[in-house]
């Protein structure tokens, strides 16, 4: 779920001020300095190096106060989402809060597992001796935050940075200010101060912290940003995960219910007004599949949210009004099928289906992270592929067919983060699965074990005893004796 600008987001398109003033949270903090910054990650690499994040029951804790900060301080967190985003109560459950607590039981329940000692095979030439691969954290970490899911986001990758056993700092997204300082205001009241941190701001802030040597950097955002992240990251040697975006395609082939598949594509589009990085991009429409399945999507459009989508409980708010503007320049590349309608001062546009697409219009030159939904049609499988396969490697590829032999093609003979038939984004719920993309939509993953591989080394132990020295056939002078042996052995 990543957003298309963060760091890089010029200061005026942060959403006005007054979406703020509702909600029941502490100021803004002070302005952060570049010596702030130094002295902060100074303390959490000390608190490392003191080794106060390494022990499992530091672990636990620190995931099990940040679960209470999640349940506890839930209507305070709501107040930010619906100030930033409109969300819904229930959105802000299912797709931020109550997903992190999620993503928190079954971390605790698994840990212990997860960083047990794992032995391995030794080959005889070494026999007899141990060997086991040992998980180490990797110290300081720095996730950097977006706005489209700002607590979901800044919060999933800590769990993980934790559970490895390290120090972290937290960037928020500033485009998404309420959020920004309730993280800012709740974490330290709950987590260990010594070892975490969030700090808020805007580029100038970023531009420090990157400055800074980190022992990893978690970011999650746009291609463009991401290019800067890693400049930033050469200097020290620093590896790092992208979670990035895309334009996530989603084939619908003739004999898939166009009901049942609409919905479903509309649930997954229109989730947060469309601002979901694996939210269905556009539809390849497969042969004559495309006439009923708009007709059908118009109609779960108005099925979920009702006649006037704005009047609607459950639909979101574009983040801001340079957003805004990026996505209604959007709305004459084809017919609209369904919604259109806008209001900046507002910052609504409609669920939007456009049909009569081409490949070549705007809305299809990037990523759209809206609630525009362009339809493509295409005579057959082979050239939905194709069309797949001409382009950057998607963060998700979706597709609604009855077909085994569809969904064995589609397994092999394309590339993307994630794969799903006949449901978008619902990847993510699936705890086992690691959530990532590939090219240009990311590189590393996380969630569950996946967290625990990426915010840890796995160091490689071999422990061969000093009783016997057994070694002493590799040494030299090398006989024929020594020969014969070393080379059937090896």
């Amino acid at each position: 779920m990543a957003a298309r600008i963060d760091i890089a987001a010029p200061a005026e398109s942060a959403p006005p001020a007054e979406a703020v003033t509702s909600v029941d949270i502490a100021p803004p903090a002070d302005v952060v300095t570049d010596a702030d910054i130094v002295a902060t990650v100074a303390r959490l690499r000390s608190a490392f190096s003191d080794g106060r994040t390494k022990p499992l029951a530091w672990r636990r804790a620190q995931l099990r106060a940040l679960r209470r900060l999640l349940t506890e301080e839930r209507a305070t967190l709501e107040k930010a989402l619906k100030a930033d985003l409109g969300k819904s109560p229930v959105e802000a459950h299912t797709t931020e809060i109550g997903f992190v607590v999620n993503e928190i039981d079954h971390t605790l329940k698994h840990l212990a597992s997860w960083l047990r000692p794992q032995r391995v095979s030794v080959p005889m030439a070494l026999a007899p001796a141990k060997a086991r691969r040992v998980r180490e954290p990797l110290g300081t970490v720095l996730i950097i935050a977006p706005w489209n899911y700002p607590v979901n986001l800044a919060l999933a990758p800590l769990v993980g940075a934790l559970a490895a056993g390290n120090a972290a700092l937290v960037k928020p997204s500033e485009l998404a200010p309420a959020t920004s300082a309730a993280l800012a205001d709740l974490v330290p009241r709950y987590l260990d101060t010594e070892a975490i941190a969030v700090v808020e701001g805007g580029v100038p802030e970023s531009t420090a912290l990157l400055e800074q040597r980190f022992d990893h950097i978690f970011y999650t955002g746009n291609g463009a940003v991401a290019r800067i992240v890693m400049g930033a990251a050469v200097k020290h040697l620093t590896p790092v995960t992208l979670e990035l975006g895309g334009k996530s395609p989603a084939i619908v082939e003739p004999g898939a219910d166009p009901a049942t598949t609409a919905r479903r594509l509309a649930w997954g589009k229109f989730t947060n007004a469309g601002q979901t990085c694996v939210a269905p991009d556009y539809v390849l429409a497969v042969g004559d599949s495309a006439p009923a399945l708009e007709r059908e999507l118009a109609a779960a459009i108005t099925e979920m949210f009702g006649q006037d989508p704005a009047r609607s409980a459950d639909y979101g708010r574009i983040v801001n009004e340079r957003h805004f503007d990026r996505l209604t320049a959007l709305l004459d590349s084809g017919t609209v099928v369904a919604g259109g309608d806008h209001d900046r001062d507002d910052l609504y546009i409609a669920p939007t289906v456009l049909g009569g697409v081409s490949p070549d219009a705007p809305v299809m030159a990037e990523e759209i992270f809206g609630p525009i939904l362009p339809v493509i049609r295409v005579p057959d499988l082979d050239a939905a592929i194709a069309f797949v396969n001409e382009r950057d490697k998607p963060l998700a590829l979706y597709a609604f067919t009855e077909s085994e032999e569809t969904k064995r093609r589609l397994t092999t003979e394309t590339s993307s983060g994630g794969l799903a038939f006949g449901l978008p984004i619902a990847h993510l719920a699936v705890p086992d699965l690691p959530f990532g993309g590939v090219g240009e939509s990311g590189m590393g993953a996380y969630h569950s074990a996946a967290s625990i591989d990426t915010f840890s080394h796995t160091k490689s132990v071999l422990d061969k005893s000093l009783r016997l020295d057994t070694m002493r056939v590799a040494y030299a002078p090398i006989t024929d004796l020594k020969e014969r042996l070393l080379r059937r052995m090896l």
